[in-house]
């Protein structure tokens, strides 16, 4: 796949090379496990898990680089769960803290304190749902009262851990109500679709009624993205790893919900092609049935433009579903240049290497982007997750000697990280809520009802369809 280069945010900081930049400094040599970490170039490519856990942790001269802050909370979670990690950090502060006190070091003990919290701010800043878990949030209380209680007189500690607190409380209060708006709204409603020469209403609408420019239904469909794809965290990608790992035995309150965040927006993509399916199929009349297939494929075309990928595969997949495809004569009416290049953009052939060019002609467009457009970048999401699956299967965990393979994990880090550099970008394009409503609520028919509506459409051509034609219209009579 491209190697394409990373987007620094505030989370990772000014380097994602996984190097230590000058003033960061090394961690003191004299810390407990610090001969367990092997650097390549200055790059740190594995450890035993305990070496890890202490070079996150800062000391009163050494503060860990933000790329590695990140990156190890990210795959730490696929070998121990957050909160036994927050409960190693507390036990390491309690230990220097000791020391510090037991030598009358104050000033050291402010500011290695200072230090402590800022890792804390920025762990409930880049995973505040690992702060769900009851036992993670008892884990930060513990650690916080033990800083307070180290270092009372340090009235700028105090001030940070209650803006620390109060943000996180805030953020998961945030996730907390989106989550419950996401649950009442409800599914579109899976229409079964004609009942045998039935012809739908007169006064029923179609995509066509509602929208009948591409530009316009591809802006909205990036919208509707661009909004779905955000409730996606890093720690929902790194499932992907922990639950494919035979030896991850644990499991934090809230992967049920990672998980759901990751089907929701992966049922989004099948709810689109069946859309496309849908408004094709239960068209009566050829011409308008062809209208409807060019239509789709300037939307798609569109949707390429603007660096939506996902919607794009979601219309050309909708389009080569089994009822649509079978429909020859209305295909021959249509104009399919267009489409052929579609096609070409996302040939399988080659791991998807046309595709992957594209994208990461996206990429380079969005990192010198001087507008919020060109900024998009929405990759086709079972593409990405396949990416990371075979990225997990190919690399082991543990070397050889038992270290961790953390060269694998600042990979799986990288990419992850630039996914969700995408997923921050702000839509630019103006809402249309009667086109999204449109587009969310629409009923779809059911895979039954798109083949009884496809061959209504145009008949049964060879005997394995006239088989199946005979078996649905049995099927449809049984059930009247």
């Amino acid at each position: 796949m491209p190697q394409t280069s990373i987007i620094c945010s505030s989370v990772l900081g000014p380097s994602c090379s996984g190097q230590v930049p000058p003033g960061m400094g090394e961690r003191g040599g004299g810390a407990s496990g610090s001969g367990d970490l092997i650097f390549q170039d200055g790059r740190l490519i594995s450890g035993s898990l305990e070496a890890l856990m202490e070079h996150l942790v800062p000391t009163v001269d050494y503060y860990p680089d933000r790329t590695y802050i990140f990156t190890f909370l990210l795959s730490s979670r696929v070998f121990m769960p957050p909160h036994d990690l927050l409960a190693r950090v507390g036990q390491i502060y309690l230990e220097q803290s000791q020391q510090l006190e037991a030598g009358s070091e104050k000033a050291m003990l402010k500011s290695f304190s200072a230090k402590i919290v800022q890792l804390l701010k920025e762990w409930t800043e880049a995973f505040p749902c690992d702060f769900q878990d009851e036992k993670a949030m008892a884990e930060l209380k513990a650690i916080t009262h033990r800083i307070m209680q180290c270092d009372e007189e340090n009235g700028t500690v105090k001030k940070a851990i209650a803006q620390l607190t109060q943000s996180l409380l805030l953020s998961l209060a945030a996730r907390s109500q989106l989550q419950e708006l996401r649950e009442k709204l409800r599914s579109p409603a899976v229409d079964k679709g004609p009942i045998l020469k039935a012809k739908p209403p007169a006064s029923q609408k179609d995509i066509l009624g509602v929208c009948c420019d591409p530009l316009v239904l591809a802006q909205q469909l990036t919208h509707i993205e661009l909004e779905r794809v955000s409730s996606i965290h890093p720690q929902d990608l790194m499932q992907i790893v922990s639950h494919m790992d035979s030896r991850d035995k644990h499991r934090c309150r809230g992967d049920l919900t990672k998980t759901y965040s990751l089907e929701a927006y992966d049922n989004w993509f099948n709810c689109l092609s069946m859309l496309v399916a849908t408004e094709v199929c239960r068209v009566v009349k050829k011409k308008q049935r062809t209208r409807m297939l060019e239509f789709f494929i300037d939307v798609a075309r569109e949707c390429f433009n603007i660096g939506n990928f996902n919607s794009m595969m979601a219309i050309i997949s909708g389009m080569n579903l089994s009822p649509v495809a079978r429909l020859k004569k209305t295909w021959s009416k249509v104009k399919t240049a267009k489409f052929d290049v579609l096609e070409h953009h996302m040939d399988p052939s080659s791991n998807f290497c046309n595709y992957r060019t594209a994208l990461q002609g996206a990429t380079q467009r969005s990192q010198m982007a001087n507008s919020s457009r060109e900024k998009i970048v929405i990759p086709v999401f079972n593409l990405f997750v396949k990416d990371i699956y075979f990225l997990h299967k190919i690399h082991t965990n543990h070397l050889p000697n038992g270290h961790i393979n953390f060269k694998k994990f600042w990979e799986i880090s990288r990419q992850i990280h630039e996914f969700m550099t995408w997923t921050r970008v702000e839509c630019p394009f103006e809402k249309d809520k009667k086109i999204q409503n449109y587009l969310l609520t629409a009923p779809i028919y059911s895979e039954e009802a798109l083949f009884i509506a496809s061959f209504e459409s145009e008949g049964p051509e060879n005997h394995m369809e006239k088989d199946s034609w005979k078996t649905l219209r049995t099927t449809l009579l049984n059930r009247a």
